[in-house]
């Protein structure tokens, strides 16, 4: 992949480099900046996702868009449908209770361990899963014995959380703010699920790939964001009419079997894209508004305005991420 390099980046490693030579301080005393990593530019990103159907959304197209700027990228995944921190955790400690045992071989077969073993990762990722991720205590101690327990198989590869999204704002059901409560409105899912993912990420001293903020941004804007249509019969649908959903970035509803869906919570081909432009410009760090690849589903001016809101939430969360 061809990227520019920065004079103040080059001076940095520069004056890595003597230290390290030097003795003048220990290699593990080194802190590298956020979204900085030493790894051979020429080799592909070797990437490791631990999380759900959400990760599965966020990182659609980050295949395409890796290929489109001449790169490479290997992707590991242990995902499971709804799975959270705790979930992943408690799979991962009945394998090392016993390695025999199915209930810690929940990866299509295999464990946590022996998928992170395959090779060396530069990157993993982690997340809470969505109906959780608004309570902050649902994170914990989750998410740091899942942290210790990735570092000691790759103590080399960074670790980054994937902050998810609110559901859309017609939703019937938000996520928990606490037990057996749930957020009122997308607004409050998303500023909670907000907090806690940066609370833990702080804790954890890892970086964010703000793809909630981002849906979130989309989704409030006057002009951009999915408005409910007020004209369509909801107590009287008629197949396969739907309803006007311009501008989501969530499935919605949908005809199957002569029945009508409702999907508040995943991501349509709208939404997956602009999950993979804030993947791609937090990872490689390239201008997602350079990207040409459009899915053929999301219309070119409705795209243009994602490549925006992508490369602005991934600025200010390496603001924000200067400050770990």
């Amino acid at each position: 992949m061809n990227r520019q390099i920065y004079p103040h980046r080059l001076l940095w490693f520069i004056l890595l480099l003597i230290t390290l030579q030097t003795g003048a301080l220990p290699a593990s005393a080194i802190k590298i900046p956020p979204g900085n990593t030493l790894r051979d530019k020429n080799k592909p990103l070797r990437l490791f996702i631990i999380g759900n159907s959400f990760s599965q959304n966020a990182a659609r197209y980050l295949p395409q868009l890796v290929k489109e700027n001449g790169g490479a990228l290997i992707i590991g995944r242990a995902e499971l449908g709804g799975c959270s921190l705790q979930r992943h955790w408690e799979i991962a400690a009945a394998y090392e209770a016993d390695p025999n045992e199915p209930a810690g071989k929940q990866y299509k077969g295999k464990s946590l361990k022996m998928l992170l073993s395959e090779g060396q990762w530069d990157v993993v990722t982690i997340q809470q899963n969505s109906m959780n991720s608004s309570d902050v205590e649902t994170y914990r101690p989750y998410a740091r014995k899942l942290y210790d327990y990735i570092k000691a198989i790759q103590p080399q590869a960074e670790i980054v959380m994937h902050q998810t999204w609110a559901y859309r704002i017609d939703s019937k059901n938000f996520g928990l703010v606490q037990k057996e409560q749930h957020a009122q409105t997308q607004r409050e899912m998303w500023e909670k699920s907000r907090a806690a993912y940066h609370t833990i990420a702080d804790e954890l001293k890892v970086r964010l790939m703000p793809v909630g903020d981002a849906f979130y941004q989309v989704s409030s804007n006057s002009k951009w964001g999915y408005q409910v249509d007020e004209k369509y019969d909801f107590a009287n649908p008629v197949a396969p009419n739907l309803p006007n959903q311009s501008n989501s970035l969530h499935v919605g509803y949908t005809w199957k079997d002569n029945k009508l869906g409702f999907d508040s919570n995943h991501a349509n081909a709208a939404g997956e894209f602009l999950g993979s432009l804030v993947w791609y410009a937090s990872l490689f760090n390239q201008s997602p508004t350079k990207v040409k690849f459009v899915p053929e589903q999301v219309p070119a001016d409705f795209a243009h305005y994602l490549k925006k809101v992508a490369k602005a939430e991934v600025k200010k969360a390496k603001k924000e991420a200067v400050k770990i």
